[in-house]
């Protein structure tokens, strides 16, 4: 079910990039583009607009679609509980935190600084 609304969504999105490439501009806001003709309070809606508009609705609805389907695959278990892997157990006599951020931690006073010996 998942795929097969993803698919229909990607279908959507490529449909609904080709639409409002064809489109006609009409903004003009870079100071390029058509526009000439009377300015009215509203343009006449054409068939390409009707047509943005049905991707644009179907677009989102297969977003949402597809948002409550992953939320439902979703399960309280973590990515490594469903693929089987363990974490590593932590050695007793180590210093090291159990959560592996040994490496990431600052030195403690007990750790002594790599000098090279003085040669004299």
């Amino acid at each position: 079910m998942e795929n097969v609304v993803l698919v229909i969504h990607l279908i959507l999105a490529l449909c609904l990039i080709g639409i409002v490439l064809l489109q006609r501009s009409e903004g003009g806001g870079l100071g390029m583009g058509g526009g000439g003709g009377a300015v009215s309070s509203r343009a006449a809606a054409t068939a390409l607009g009707k047509l943005t508009w049905l991707f644009a609705i179907a677009f989102i609805i297969t977003s949402i679609t597809l948002t409550v389907i992953a939320a439902q695959n979703s399960g309280s278990s973590s990515v490594l509980d469903r693929l089987g892997v363990e974490a590593p157990a932590a050695d007793a006599g180590s210093d090291a935190p159990a959560d592996g951020l040994g490496d990431l931690l600052p030195p403690t006073s007990s750790d002594s600084p790599l000098v090279p010996p003085r040669a004299e």
